[in-house]
């Protein structure tokens, strides 16, 4: 057996904060989902059926937060969700989520590369987009590599930058939406743009419509957990981040959809690649398009870096849960899953060349699977929680003794099951994102079938990181 030298840390350190954590996770949800991908939901809902559609995806994001908060506050390990779907659903499933999981943070890291590099080409066009991608490959992967500390400052500014994008938005476009600011000498839209054409032009099954693009815009959050193992006090830090991040995401985008629609006409801010820039342009902001751009360009690094951070630690869980190398589970003097982080960035530039060389076969399954990883995770959070909270109840543990609980259990759990499982059934009825849907899951079957020939009928032992009952993790 190969010995860990004394001066190399043996886990992973808690060194980010509060305040960290809290903009890690919003980070993770206000991103180009927001900035390109609102316009979309209102061109197929309509004003009215994208606000209920975000409202009702935040819903589902809060339930399964909270499910984590709990799972996270009793056992706040690195790889959060993987490691809690092994201990309490089963080792398989965690197998299965964590590397769906890895998959697509992986695929996602290597597109926002090639995304950075062409919003570069807008103020350096003659510079090649490879470039770019080579200098933000090296930015982001130094960035990860120094300590987490430097990783959780870099994201807590880059976070910030697009929040404070999203209050100047609200701000000026309500502004002008009651004529305090002239737009291109029209008149004040007030609500007539938002009920013009009635509150649901394309009918509620709109809403249904552009429900899986609403849900992908708040997948992210759960990268609390994930960061659960390095934060300091996280019995404190985690109920807080959950509060604040819920509130804050439906607050940003509710009232950032509401001001864009009144503003445009729903018929419009579809086919828009930025609202947000047309907006801005239209009250006269100078430069507009540039400091948009620039906003933009935060975001996808933002996206790149967070993303990179939770492959690695997806993949340092994995390792330590034996369902992949040894090596994987290795940290550096820094207290870095150094060759976890390496194979991570390899994987997301070779899913460049996919893009390139294979674009329309190995790329889109690819791409499937990532849409619905996601979710899986959502539904793999919640049944953990389930089965943990009725674990912990049979054996004599007293829910006020939890630090942080679920409220109106077993509810709460069941409905974000049911809620999740609902999206894939309106997914399966939209010919444009139906083979999605059959790859993903064709990818998860595959999975459990190959978990089941390499380790269960082999009889392969597949540790988990605690044996322990759960009423030993509540303090």
């Amino acid at each position: 057996m190969q010995t860990v030298p004394e001066n190399q840390p043996k886990e992973l350190q808690r060194s980010m904060k509060s305040r960290h954590l809290f903009m890690l996770s919003l980070g993770g949800v206000i991103g180009t989902g927001l900035f390109l991908g609102s316009g979309y939901a209102i061109g197929e809902a309509g004003p009215a059926g994208a606000i209920i559609a975000y409202l009702v995806g935040g819903l589902l994001m809060y339930l399964a937060m909270i499910c984590l908060g709990e799972l996270s506050v009793v056992m706040p390990v690195s790889g959060s969700f993987q490691v809690h779907a092994t201990k309490f659903i089963g080792p398989a499933t965690g197998f299965v989520i964590g590397w769906i999981y890895w998959l697509s943070w992986a695929l996602y890291v290597g597109l926002e590369f090639v995304a950075a590099g062409l919003l570069m080409t807008r103020w350096f066009p003659d510079i090649p987009v490879w470039v770019w991608c080579t200098i933000f490959t090296v930015l982001l992967f130094s960035i990860n590599a120094l300590t987490t500390r430097s990783f959780a400052e870099t994201e807590y500014w880059f976070s910030g930058i697009k929040v404070l994008a999203v209050i100047l938005f609200i701000i000026i476009g309500a502004a002008a939406m009651f004529g305090l600011i002239h737009m291109d000498a029209k008149p004040a839209p007030f609500f007539s743009n938002f009920i013009g054409d009635g509150l649901f032009p394309t009918g509620f099954t709109g809403v249904f419509v552009s429900m899986m693009t609403v849900v992908y815009a708040f997948q992210g959050s759960e990268i609390m957990g994930v960061a659960a193992g390095e934060t300091e006090n996280p019995q404190q830090s985690i109920p807080r981040a959950i509060r604040n991040i819920v509130i804050r995401v439906l607050l940003f985008y509710v009232l950032a959809i509401f001001v864009l629609s009144a503003i445009v006409p729903w018929q419009e801010v579809g086919v828009m690649e930025s609202p947000f820039v047309t907006v801005f342009e239209m009250v006269g902001i100078p430069y507009a398009a540039d400091i948009m751009n620039f906003v933009i360009l935060t975001a996808v690094l933002s996206v790149g870096n967070t993303g990179l951070f939770a492959c690695t630690r997806i993949l340092f869980s994995l390792s330590q849960n034996g369902m992949a190398h040894a090596s994987f589970g290795k940290l550096n003097r820094r207290g870095i899953p150094i060759n976890a982080l390496l194979i991570s960035m390899v994987f997301a530039l070779l899913s460049l060349l996919t893009s390139v060389v294979a674009e329309e076969t190995l790329f889109v399954v690819l791409l499937s699977i990532s849409g619905v990883g996601g979710l899986l995770t959502w539904i793999a959070i919640a049944l953990a929680q389930y089965r943990f909270r009725k674990q912990y109840i049979r054996e004599g543990g007293k829910i006020e003794d939890l630090k942080y609980r679920v409220p109106f259990f077993p509810f709460v759990p069941i409905l974000c099951i049911l809620m999740c499982l609902g999206i894939f059934v309106f997914t399966a009825y939209d010919p444009t994102q139906r083979n999605s849907l059959y790859w993903g899951l064709g990818f998860v079957v595959a999975s459990y079938i190959f978990y089941y020939f390499r380790y269960t009928r082999r009889k392969i032992e597949v540790p988990v990181l605690s044996n322990e009952p759960p009423n030993d993790f509540v303090q």
